[in-house]
């Protein structure tokens, strides 16, 4: 049996767990007395799990704090960290503060039907999404015993919204009175990058010569150091750094402004349009000109081919040049 133990050190603050693993002594600083004697019986048992092959019971608590930790030491993005927090909250106010032995089929299966009256289908998956994590990061630290099947609910597909040639070029010209917003609708359509991202854009990004922009995503932490930008779009990003102050930074020092957004995007009738919608354009002017969806789903920073084929892709007009092939004159 391999020993794992608590002591103090003079002069410092927390607690501290002892063990040897692979031969090598190691050692884990924990703020509190009952942290610590928690952290020595999970690591206890996994030192000796070919003598130990049940689970250890935690309070809710516990279970928790813990697994948002552990989702910090991983580099989760602030949005996604919230979004976990969230879930666990309205899993603790829709079944309760279980302990780690209580979370259970039929708990989760509560959780999913009492949540499911609350909010869309879309949002639900997000919070099954969660709650598969959640309960697979508990087996793997011994918190839960057996198989529990946690599935995504299917979803009605919705039609992608993208704009045609048409309605482009009257979003540009209705947007010429506010550089600032139209070069970021220009990025937008050129790029797909995420709004954030584009705002994060600085002159230093900018390759003029070789039509390049290095981005880093900050929902993703992904980076493209040579990010391709069409050269018509760099010419006019050019004409726009031009006239910023030399001492400038950031290609974009104002505050993105929703109030002009919503006033450009009515006046062609794209009353109901986001901005985040620019790069659903990208996604499906890329799909329309024959662009792999692996392609696609680079430039896009997608995890998944699903995602950039449901969400961000519309075809409609490549299936209307297929129908039209169909020799329906030769019949009639």
């Amino acid at each position: 049996m391999k020993k794992v133990w608590i002591y103090k050190r003079k002069g410092v603050k927390g607690w501290w767990v002892g063990w040897y693993e692979s031969g090598k002594r190691k050692t884990k600083a924990l703020p509190s007395k009952a942290l610590a004697e928690h952290f020595r019986q999970i690591k206890y048992v996994q030192l000796n799990s070919d003598v130990f092959t049940g689970t250890v019971t935690v309070d809710w608590n516990q279970v928790r704090n813990e697994y948002e930790q552990s989702t910090k030491v991983a580099g989760v993005v602030e949005d996604s960290l919230y979004e976990v927090a969230l879930t666990l909250r309205h899993f603790e106010r829709l079944v309760g503060k279980c302990n780690s032995k209580q979370i259970t089929q039929n708990a989760i299966d509560k959780y999913i039907l009492k949540r499911g009256n609350e909010i869309k289908r879309s949002t639900l998956n997000k919070d099954i999404r969660n709650l598969k994590a959640f309960v697979r990061w508990c087996r793997k630290n011994r918190y839960v015993n057996g198989e529990t099947e946690i599935r995504e609910l299917k979803e009605d597909e919705r039609p992608v919204k993208s704009l045609t040639n048409v309605q482009i070029k009257k979003l540009l010209s209705t947007s010429k009175p506010f550089k600032a917003l139209r070069m970021r609708i220009l990025l937008a359509l050129g790029t797909g990058l995420r709004r954030g991202d584009i705002e994060s854009l600085r002159v230093s990004d900018i390759d003029f010569e070789n039509s390049y922009v290095t981005t880093r995503s900050k929902k993703t932490r992904k980076s493209m150091g040579s990010r391709p930008v069409p050269v018509p779009i760099m010419a006019e990003l050019k004409k726009y750094v031009s006239g910023l102050d030399a001492e400038q930074e950031e290609i974009f020092n104002d505050n993105f402004s929703r109030y002009r957004w919503v006033k450009i995007r009515q006046k062609p009738g794209l009353d109901d349009f986001k901005f985040h919608d620019l790069r659903k354009t990208f996604g499906s002017v890329l799909a329309q000109n024959g662009v792999s969806t692996a392609v696609t789903q680079k430039l896009l920073e997608h995890s998944s081919p699903d995602l950039t084929n449901k969400v961000y892709t519309n075809v409609d007009p490549v299936l209307r040049h297929a129908v039209d092939k169909i020799p329906v004159g030769d019949w009639l």
